[in-house]
C-alpha cells in the first residue's frame, strides 16, 4: 500500500495568496468565469462607454458631456444625409451663456468649408472683429456713414442680366415683390399700422413707374424712395385710376397718409440712411460680409427696425444672386436680435418672412438668435405671435443653452424635450454661488436638438484667438484704477489677479 503525500504548509506555493491579516494562502485557485456583453450593457465594467451616435463631420462645436467624443455640426451636410429637412438653426439661451460664441464658431468653420458668411443688421457690432479676421468686408450703416438703398437690386442686378429670358422674368418679379414688401414694411414701421389695399396698389404702381423710368434712363440707376414719393405726388394716370378719381384735390386727400408716410422716410428720423444710393458695393470674392448698424443702436425702435429689415432684404437679394450666379458659393447667415425689428408694428412678421424667406434650394444656412421666447409676447397681435412661433418651429436644428424652467413651457411647443433634457437645460441656468470669479455653470454648454431625436449635450471650449474675437464684455474690461477704494471692473480672472496684487501690498 502506497503512502499518500499530503501537502504541508511549506509545500504551498508562496505566490498564491498574501501572508497578511484578512489574507491567506491556498494551494488551488479556481479559474475565472468568462462573460460576453455589449459595451452598453457592461459599461460599468468596460472603461470605453458606447458612443452617443453623433456625427464627427462638420464644424467641431465641442465634446459630448457624457462620452467626451467630439461632436461636429454642419446643417448642409445634415440636409444632404437626410438628418434634417431644412438648414435653419435656432439658437436660444440666457444672456452670457455663449450664444454668440457657438454662432461665431459655426460662421468661421463654415467659411473654412467654402461658404460665405453674411451678417445682415449687426446691431451691436459684435461680429465685426470676426468678419475682419476672416478677411471679409464690414459696411457701417448710419448717418454720416455708408448708406443702403432698400430698393437697390444689389448683386441680383447682374444675375438678372446674365440669366436666360425665362429665368430673367422670374427674377424680375421676385425683385419687384421684395421691393414692394419692403416698402410696405417701412410704411408700417413709420405709421405703426399696415397700409390698406388701395395704398398697397398705389405703392406697386408707383414703384413700377419708377423702375420703368430709371431702367430706361441712360446708364440706368437703382430706384430710390424719393423717386417713389415724387411719382405719388405727380398723380400720374394709373394712380388716379387706382384712387378712383380724376380730380386732383380728391386724389391728394386720398393719398395724403401714404405720401406723408414716405415723406417721413426721407425727412424724419431715418433721413440720410435709406433715401440715397447705396455707397457699399458687393465683392463676389469676399468670404464674409457684415452690415454693421451699431451706430443706430441708441435710436428709437422704428429706426432700428427699418435698418434691420433693409439689411435683411439686401442679404436676401444676395442669396438670390448667388443661387443663379456662375460662381456659386453657399451662404451662412445670422439674424440676431430678431424680435427687436418685429415688435414695432403689426404685420411685420409676415412681411419680414416674405423679404427674407430663404430656402434650401438657394444654398443658405440661417442662424436665428434670441434670448427668450417671451420676446414673442412683445409682438403686437396674436396673429404675429402665432406666425413667429411658426418661424421658430420651422428650423431644422435647435441649439439650446441654459434657461429658466418657465422658458421651457413655451419651448416645448416647438420641440420635444424629455424630462432629463429639460432638467439639464435648467441646471445650466443660474450660477450656484454668490462667490465672485466662479464661471457660470451654463457657459459654453448647449443641447443640440433636431426633431424627436435624443439631444446631444456638448461643451464648447474656445481657443485663445476665439476668446479675443468673441469677447462681448469689452466695455467692462478696463484696467483697475489706482485708488484701491474704487471697485475693480473686468473679467473674473482679472479681478482675481488685481485682488492678489492689492493684498500683496
Amino acid at each position: 500500500m502506497t503512502n499518500a503525500h499530503f501537502p504541508t504548509h511549506d509545500d504551498v506555493p508562496r505566490m498564491w495568496g498574501w501572508p497578511e491579516r484578512a489574507g491567506g494562502r491556498a494551494g488551488h485557485v479556481e479559474a475565472g468565469s468568462q462573460f460576453a456583453g455589449t459595451t452598453s450593457q457592461v459599461c460599468g465594467l468596460f472603461p470605453f462607454a458606447t458612443a452617443s451616435g453623433s456625427d464627427v463631420r462638420g464644424v467641431p462645436v465641442g465634446r459630448h458631456l457624457y462620452t467626451a467624443e467630439p461632436v461636429g455640426l454642419d446643417p448642409a451636410h445634415w440636409l444632404r444625409t437626410g438628418l434634417v429637412s431644412n438648414t435653419g438653426v435656432w439658437v436660444q439661451g440666457q444672456p452670457g451663456i455663449g450664444k454668440s460664441s457657438i454662432t461665431k464658431r459655426m460662421l468661421a468653420g463654415l467659411v473654412a468649408f467654402g461658404m460665405r458668411a453674411v451678417v445682415p443688421g449687426d446691431l451691436k457690432g459684435e461680429y465685426t472683429p470676426l468678419v475682419t479676421a476672416l478677411g471679409g468686408a464690414v459696411w457701417r450703416i448710419g448717418r454720416g456713414l455708408q448708406a443702403l438703398n432698400p430698393l437697390d437690386a444689389g448683386p441680383l442686378r447682374q444675375a438678372i442680366a446674365d440669366a436666360p429670358a425665362t429665368e430673367r422674368t422670374r427674377l424680375v418679379e421676385t425683385l419687384r415683390s421684395r421691393r414692394l414688401s419692403l416698402l410696405e414694411a417701412l410704411v408700417t414701421i413709420v405709421r405703426h399700422d399696415e397700409p390698406d389695399v388701395t395704398e398697397r396698389r398705389l405703392l406697386g404702381a408707383a414703384l413700377d413707374l419708377v423702375v420703368a423710368s430709371t431702367d430706361g434712363a441712360p446708364g440706368g440707376r437703382e430706384p430710390l424712395i424719393p423717386d417713389v414719393l415724387a411719382i405719388l405726388l405727380s398723380g400720374a394716370a394709373p394712380l388716379l385710376s387706382i384712387a378712383a378719381t380724376d380730380d386732383d384735390p380728391s386724389y391728394r386727400r386720398s393719398t395724403r397718409a401714404l405720401v406723408n408716410s414716405l415723406g417721413l422716410l426721407c425727412e424724419g428720423a431715418i433721413r440720410g440712411i435709406f433715401d440715397r444710393p447705396s455707397s457699399a458695393r458687393f465683392d463676389p470674392d469676399t468670404p464674409a460680409l457684415s452690415l454693421d448698424i451699431s451706430a443706430l443702436d441708441d435710436d428709437d425702435d422704428d429706426v432700428v427696425a427699418a435698418a434691420m429689415l433693409c439689411s435683411w432684404a439686401w442679404s436676401a437679394a444676395l442669396a438670390d444672386a448667388v443661387a443663379h450666379g456662375e460662381r456659386r458659393r453657399n451662404i451662412v447667415q445670422v439674424q440676431d436680435e430678431l424680435w427687436r425689428a418685429l415688435r414695432v408694428a403689426p404685420g411685420l412678421v409676415e412681411r419680414s418672412d416674405r423679404i427674407t424667406r430663404l430656402g434650401r434650394h438657394r444654398g443658405v444656412v440661417s442662424f436665428q438668435v434670441t434670448h427668450s421666447l417671451d420676446d414673442l409676447d412683445a409682438l403686437p397681435t396674436e396673429a404675429d405671435r402665432a406666425k413667429a412661433r411658426g418661424l421658430a418651429s420651422r428650423n431644422g436644428v435647435l441649439l439650446l443653452g441654459g434657461m429658466a424652467e418657465s422658458e421651457l413651457d413655451g419651448l416645448r411647443r416647438i420641440v420635444s424635450l424629455s424630462d432629463s433634457e429639460a432638467a439639464l437645460i435648467t441646471s445650466w441656468a443660474a450660477p450656484p454661488t454668490w462667490h465672485a470669479g466662479r464661471m457660470h455653470p451654463g457657459r459654453g454648454k448647449y443641447l443640440i436638438k433636431s426633431g424627436q431625436r435624443i439631444g446631444l449635450p456638448i461643451a464648447l471650449t474656445l481657443t485663445p484667438s476665439e476668446r479675443v474675437l468673441h469677447d462681448t464684455d469689452r466695455a467692462f474690461a478696463q484696467e483697475p484704477v489706482a485708488d484701491s477704494a474704487q471697485p475693480v471692473v473686468g473679467t473674473p480672472d482679472r479681478r482675481q489677479r488685481s485682488g492678489r496684487r492689492r493684498g500683496s501690498r
